[in-house]
């Protein structure tokens, strides 16, 4: 009897060990009380991760197994916040508050021949093959992107997907991708049939994210020129680390966070705006103007730098061909938060598994409601509202969702 007692209480025990548990809040600054956007959390020492929405909130699902783990919460600038998981999951939603760090308040002051921000850079690309997974690797991400005309929100597309690279060497071609993609589920609002959907054009969007990644592609030009016209601004923190940060506006605006410790790029901001006659011809439109803007974050696992998320909103005008005046314009935003990190990945994507080169809406899954329950995505934010309302003027998005 005392062991078939000890036997069910296991076999109750055992499957919450198997389930997921959440964590969901919002992070924002101690004295200000402001939200802060894109905040990281992670497991302390775990491939786990997501990261806050614009509006610092959150919702974090993982492993029940983690729940006796240290909870850690970073952000550019600030100290980090730790706290044992179990302690936290009475008190949700969590208020998390974090401290700046001293050291971004200090200006620089130049006591070595580090004083350009140039040399500092070139120091951070020359050790990229050291500071970069340079064994096969997996990474299990959640991408987004929500297309807009005039202002108004026309099509949805969400993908939980695998990405499997075999290391950060240079590549040949810094134009073609060399990540393997598996699409896993697949979500989007039925605005893709949109008429508008043909300028944005018909490539794979998630495709051309991932080459927008200029550290793993190498696609920055570093010059004597470029890395003269780069300074350096008051220093920074991160995750425990105190941090260069070098800028250009010279050609168009770049700001990369460089860790102390061993040169490792951790973030980068960039923007460039380009004009012309016709920058693309579509159905009788003429792009005339296209300004888009991108962040990519990093996250130290194992003493290598992974991506941590990727984002890019892409804006651009469209004119009449043949008389020059403008018609509308087109908004494109696109997100890329990696769930978990799988190091020296044993397992490919083989060629049948991986995505198509062309358009996600084309490569059509069954909508799975219960996986999407419980699955790390950018928590929606009040700002999102207006999209939510644009997008369900046809009906409800997870009707939606179902249909397609």
């Amino acid at each position: 009897m005392r062991f078939i007692l000890i036997f069910g209480l296991f076999c109750i025990v055992l499957p919450g060990w198997t389930q997921k548990i959440a964590l969901t809040g919002q992070v924002s600054d101690t004295d200000t009380g402001e939200p802060l956007p894109y905040a990281s959390m992670a497991i302390k020492g775990k491939p786990v991760g997501t990261i806050a929405n614009l509006q610092g909130e959150f919702d974090f699902y993982f492993e029940a197994a983690y729940r006796n783990d240290i909870l850690v919460i970073s952000m550019l600038g600030y100290l980090n916040y730790e706290a044992p998981i179990w302690s936290l999951l009475a008190e949700q939603p969590l208020q998390i508050r974090l401290t700046k760090s001293i050291t971004m308040l200090e200006e620089v002051v130049v006591t070595d021949s580090l004083d350009q921000g140039g040399e500092i850079f070139r120091i951070a690309l020359s050790r990229i093959d050291q500071n970069y997974p340079m064994q096969p690797f997996l990474m299990d991400g959640f991408y987004r992107d929500v297309k807009k005309v005039a202002g108004t929100s026309i099509a949805l597309l969400e993908a939980a997907v695998k990405i499997y690279d075999d290391n950060y060497a240079e590549p040949r071609n810094r134009n073609k991708l060399r990540e393997r993609v598996k699409l896993v589920e697949v979500r989007k609002s039925i605005g893709y049939d949109n008429k508008f959907t043909s300028y944005f054009g018909q490539t794979n969007l998630l495709e051309d994210l991932l080459l927008h990644n200029n550290i793993r592609y190498r696609q920055i030009e570093a010059d004597e020129e470029f890395f003269a016209s780069m300074t350096r601004e008051p220093d920074s923190h991160y995750n425990g680390h105190d941090i260069f940060v070098v800028s250009t506006t010279d050609q168009f605006f770049l700001k990369v966070y460089i860790d102390k410790t061993d040169y490792s790029i951790v973030h980068l901001e960039f923007e460039m705006e380009t004009a012309g006659d016709n920058l693309a011809i579509r159905k009788g439109m003429a792009s005339k103007y296209l300004k888009y803007n991108k962040a990519i974050d990093f996250r130290r696992y194992q003493g290598k730098m992974y991506l941590n998320y990727i984002t890019v909103t892409s804006h651009e005008r469209w004119h009449d061909e043949h008389t020059g005046a403008l018609k509308f314009e087109t908004e494109l935003i696109q997100h890329l938060v990696i769930n978990e990190i799988h190091a020296n990945a044993k397992s490919r994507i083989g060629p049948t598994e991986k995505m198509r080169s062309y358009g996600l809406q084309y490569q059509d899954y069954p909508y799975n409601k219960e996986f999407w329950a419980s699955y790390n995505v950018l928590k929606e934010t009040t700002l999102d509202a207006k999209i939510r309302k644009d997008l369900e003027k046809v009906a409800p998005l997870e009707q939606q969702f179902a249909d397609e």
